[in-house]
């Protein structure tokens, strides 16, 4: 019954649904520009959820997501991580700036604070707000809930999980929810063993959920099928993933 629910509201939102809002905000004399998703009739105290895109920047993926969510009535937004004229044209190009970011972590996490101030901006509730991320947004969101951010919880799609090992591992007290391709050869084992250890030290409340014959960005409709390219889309996993999702922001929030 549920889940027919949400396959109603979904169906009806794709015959009437307006276009994301175009959002321009900056991080000093960089300029940035996201994507908005405000549910059709102003809700007070309406959840929000953070998109934080893969590694190619905003892509069809995340703002699909984004129309699914305002469907469902939450604010929803995407964020811009590079900035409007930093955004890759190709993999080799996405690769070396994600890596930036990962190396440079307090600049993604200022980025992440950025875009979550222009969700609440939109008229989401500050105190009812997940993060979600794709790839390397997956990585963003693990590290909203390492660096405390005011969230309820974070969600990783095929997210890589590793950190600096001299980090020091804190509390953490947003919920974690890790979705994960058990073929996904990108993330390796001792990475998974070292997250989960992070986990159990920071003493989260998380959970790893693994989708049979998926690898990375299973939930990407572009991303092929050949799962021997280490990417590919699966669409058992993707479903199942977006209906664990949809668990975890009720319990969540």
């Amino acid at each position: 019954m549920k889940n027919t629910f949400i396959i109603l509201m979904l169906a009806t939102y794709s015959m009437s649904v307006a276009q994301l809002k175009t959002v321009d905000y900056t991080d000093g004399n960089q300029k940035l520009s996201g994507y908005a998703a405000v549910p059709p009739k102003s809700i007070k105290n309406k959840a929000g959820i953070l998109i934080l895109p893969a590694w190619m920047g905003i892509d069809a993926n995340s703002k699909e997501s984004a129309e699914k969510l305002k469907a469902l009535g939450y604010y929803a937004f995407v964020a811009d991580i590079y900035g409007v004229d930093k955004r890759p044209s190709n993999t080799n190009e996405a690769g070396k700036i994600a890596s930036y970011y990962k190396k440079n972590i307090t600049e993604y996490h200022k980025r992440i604070q950025l875009a979550l101030d222009e969700l609440v901006k939109q008229g989401a509730n500050p105190d009812k707000i997940v993060v979600i991320g794709y790839c390397f947004g997956g990585t963003g969101a693990i590290e909203a809930a390492r660096m405390n951010m005011k969230v309820q919880g974070v969600v990783s799609f095929h997210g890589g999980l590793g950190r600096d090992e001299n980090r020091e591992i804190n509390l953490i007290q947003p919920k974690v929810l890790v979705l994960h391709g058990a073929d996904d050869f990108y993330v390796p084992k001792e990475e998974i063993e070292a997250f989960q250890n992070e986990m159990r030290k920071g003493r989260a409340d998380w959970q790893m959920v693994y989708y049979a014959n998926a690898v990375h960005a299973f939930t990407h409709k572009d991303a092929g099928n050949d799962n021997s390219k280490g990417a590919a889309y699966n669409e058992k996993a993707d479903k199942r993933s977006w209906i664990a999702f949809m668990d975890f922001l009720k319990e969540a929030l």
